[in-house]
């Protein structure tokens, strides 16, 4: 038991070493770039701010990369001073080690779902509310001429989005089935219910009757089957920022109004398959750095390396699987799987040749 906790306890410490690493560089290099965008009350300390928020995001995104390398730091740390070859002296099993490693690399997992269900998304949200608040001087408007988004036969765009994510300033257009257009409508604001259903106030509503343009005004108007309030957020900001139950949400409303989920699908499943992913990395790391036969020589800077190398083929193959499933039109799911996949037979391959 004493050996399992202090194999833990030198994963967890290289975990947050290239945590801290990786997110001091990406950190640095998104303030820099930001920077560039200061503007009146968006200064440089709310530029750090605004960095910090979206920081989790992005490390949310590096973490197979950050399982992979700090177990490297932890396990070929541990052979460099030779402790591995004493633990495996002693009798100590292989199938013991990979049971003390797997341990907190469930922690891991487990500590990852939650960040990508329950804080990152949130936090990048909120970061970039304030950040357009500031940017434009009003803590409502949208930059430019808004946002434009289609759903089915309606087509909106929003110049503002209030406090609680109730849109303002809105235009809708409504297409029928030949895309002639039936009418136009525009609304100070919309209370959005969780049923999908719009209730916009203050309405000026056009229609063509009969060739004649017809104008209506309304103080209250309700169109169903719109955005649900969780799901706004997919207006103003990119898929990767939605939390695993949204996205799920939104996926299973757009299939069943017909409309195309690809790009919400595909997000969805890379990131659910994320924390399977994270522990394939790990367990490709334990034979990488715990070869207790491979010398001294070989620990901890070659080790490194392999890591580096391996962490950037990872991405590149990832995206090259992805562009051709999308390309052969493969099962989503089948496609997001197939990194995890190959990572985790390409880790039992190396752990049966493993000497321990």
């Amino acid at each position: 038991m004493i050996l399992q906790r202090y194999i833990a306890w030198n994963l967890t410490k290289g975990w947050l070493l290239v945590l801290l690493v990786l997110g001091s560089v990406f950190g640095l290099i998104s303030f820099i770039g930001e920077l560039d965008r200061t503007t009146g009350a968006y200064d440089t300390s709310e530029v750090a701010i605004y960095t910090l928020s979206v920081l989790p995001q992005s490390l949310v995104e590096l973490a197979p990369v950050i399982a992979l390398l700090g177990s490297i730091v932890a396990l070929a740390g541990l052979d460099r001073y030779n402790e591995l070859t004493v633990i495996s002296c002693t009798g100590f099993p292989l199938r013991k080690l990979l049971a003390a490693i797997a341990l907190p690399t469930l922690g891991l997992m487990a500590l990852l779902w939650l960040a990508m269900e329950f804080a990152a998304p949130q936090l990048q949200q909120a970061a970039e509310i304030e950040r357009r608040a500031l940017r434009y001087g009003d803590p409502v408007a949208l930059p430019g001429d808004g946002v434009w988004s289609t759903n089915g036969t309606y087509y909106i765009n929003l110049r503002k989005m209030h406090e609680g994510n109730v849109p303002g300033q809105i235009s809708l257009f409504e297409f029928g089935e030949n895309t002639e257009l039936l009418r136009a409508l525009r609304a100070e604001e919309a209370e959005v219910g969780s049923d999908r259903t719009w209730l916009f106030k203050n309405v000026r509503e056009k229609r063509l009757v009969e060739g004649r343009l017809v104008t209506r005004e309304h103080e209250e108007l309700e169109i169903g089957n719109l955005w649900a309030p969780d799901e706004l957020p997919t207006l103003t900001l990119p898929s990767e920022s939605m939390s695993l139950s949204v996205l799920y949400g939104y996926t299973e409303y757009r299939a069943a109004n017909e409309l195309p989920r690809k790009k919400y699908l595909s997000t969805f499943w890379q990131r659910l398959l994320m924390p399977l992913t994270v522990g394939a990395m790990v367990l490709l790391a334990t034979p990488i750095s715990a070869n207790v036969s491979a010398g001294r020589d070989r620990s901890f800077g070659i080790s490194m390396a392999i890591g580096a190398v391996l962490g950037i083929l990872f991405y590149l193959g990832a995206q090259i699987i992805f562009a051709l499933g999308q390309l052969l039109g493969l099962s989503i799911p089948l496609v997001a799987a197939l990194p995890c996949v190959l990572v985790g037979l390409c880790a039992l391959v190396m752990l049966r040749r493993m000497n321990w």
